[in-house]
């Protein structure tokens, strides 16, 4: 039986930033939580795709997130 592909999963969020020099939020209840994605691939797609519907909208920005990285910080390679 195969093993089942390893999980890194990835958070895409964005929204309108304060100002264009930082990454803080102007209003945290208007942060658009995408969604959690089990590798960086798929993230990347939603994250191009949401990028680009905001692209006329110079604060607003999109992130990914390698949550793996804050869930297991020790694991090499993570």
């Amino acid at each position: 039986m195969a093993e089942p592909e390893k999980q890194l999963l990835h958070l895409v969020i964005g929204g309108e930033l304060s100002g264009l020099d930082g990454v803080t939020f102007a209003d945290l209840d208007q942060v658009d939580i995408v969604g959690v994605y089990p590798n960086y691939a798929s993230a990347y797609a939603v994250w191009r795709q949401k990028a680009q519907q905001t692209v006329d909208s110079a604060q607003t920005r999109y992130f990914i997130v390698h949550l793996h990285r804050l869930l297991n910080p020790e694991t090499p390679g993570a």
